[in-house]
This record gives structure tokens, C-alpha cells and sequence, in this order.
């Protein structure tokens, strides 16, 4: 019998999509500040959230505890979630018309120690209107996502193109997960 999952995220998404695949888990969040190192790369910055949430989750029993951190990076500048309405505007209009890469840092905390992993997908998003924008802004839905936008949702419109795991967009790489998964069943 496979060791029991937990979830060590709040996040919606990601409970939406390990639920879709078929993955049995139940949820334990610890919190963990996230804050980036100064000259800390992107994907490494990705990796530690993802392993110090696993960590704060993890009870030492037989279980796996999955940790995930999802970030957008422009220019090498990491768009986390907007402080406010004006944070979410500047950064759509820094994303409108241009390729970003999207970054999610997992770890799966086990017995027998932890596998620490990221996924990287290209995301290239149409140009747009400030009309456009203030729209999107003012429905709420980028005010709790990274990047201040959510692929899944009102945003699809504005995705010209995805070089990579659509579901790390969203927030959780599954098939990755699912490999690391499928070690320790």
C-alpha cells in the first residue's frame, strides 16, 4: 500500500489538480516566510519554499509530504503575488505581449529523506490594452496568483503560447509529481 500524501499548500489549485489525476491526499499547512534571498537565483529561490514548506509539514511518520512553490519570472525579476490592484496592473502590463518563464519548486518529504525538483514552462502572453487590463484587475482573480494572473481562468484569453507543463502554470507539474509518486508506492 502506497504511504499516504499530504498536501503542505493551500492552495486551491493545487488540490483541484492532484483531485483530477486521481491522487488520494489530505492537507497539513505549516507557515513558512517566503521571502527571496538577495542574489538568490529564481529556481533556487522555487526549490527552498517548496522544501521548507515540506519540511514544516512533515510529522516524521510514514507519510509523503508534497511542498510546491510556484513563481513567474520576467527579466529575471520574480512576480510573486500583487500587494495590491496598482502591483497587478504594473506587472500585466510588464507581462502584455512578451514570453515569461513559469517556475514550480517541489519537494516530496519522505522516510527515506526528500526529492527536491522544479519545472520551468514558457509562457508568451498576447499585448494589451490598459482597458483590457483594468478589467482583468477589477474581476479580482490575479490579486492571489503569482504573476497576477491565472491561467486557467479569465487570463486564458491573454496566452498566445505555452512551451512546456500547462499544469505548472496553474501551479503543480503532475507529471513530475506522479513519477516521484509512483517510487514509493
Amino acid at each position: 500500500m502506497p504511504l499516504p500524501l499530504i498536501l503542505a499548500s493551500q492552495s486551491p489549485r493545487r488540490r483541484e489538480l492532484l483531485a483530477t489525476a486521481g491522487i488520494p491526499f489530505t492537507v497539513r499547512v505549516r507557515e513558512v516566510e517566503e521571502i527571496r534571498a538577495p542574489g538568490e537565483p529564481p529556481d533556487a529561490y522555487a526549490r527552498r519554499l517548496a522544501y521548507a514548506k515540506a519540511e514544516a509539514a512533515w510529522e516524521g511518520r510514514n507519510e509523503i509530504v508534497l511542498g510546491a512553490d510556484t513563481i513567474v519570472v520576467l527579466d529575471q525579476d520574480v512576480l510573486e503575488k500583487p500587494r495590491n490592484a496598482a502591483d497587478a496592473r504594473a506587472m500585466l502590463r510588464r507581462l502584455a505581449g512578451r514570453e515569461h518563464t513559469v517556475i514550480t519548486g517541489i519537494c516530496l518529504r519522505h522516510p527515506g529523506g526528500v526529492h527536491i525538483d522544479s519545472t520551468a514552462t514558457r509562457v508568451r502572453f498576447t499585448p494589451l490594452t490598459e482597458a483590457e487590463i483594468d478589467a482583468y484587475v477589477a474581476s479580482g482573480e490575479p490579486m492571489d496568483k503569482a504573476g497576477a494572473y491565472a491561467i486557467q481562468g479569465l487570463a486564458s484569453k491573454f496566452v498566445e503560447r505555452v512551451e512546456g507543463c500547462y499544469f505548472n502554470v496553474i501551479g503543480l507539474p503532475l507529471s513530475q509529481v506522479y513519477r516521484y509518486l509512483k517510487m514509493h508506492e
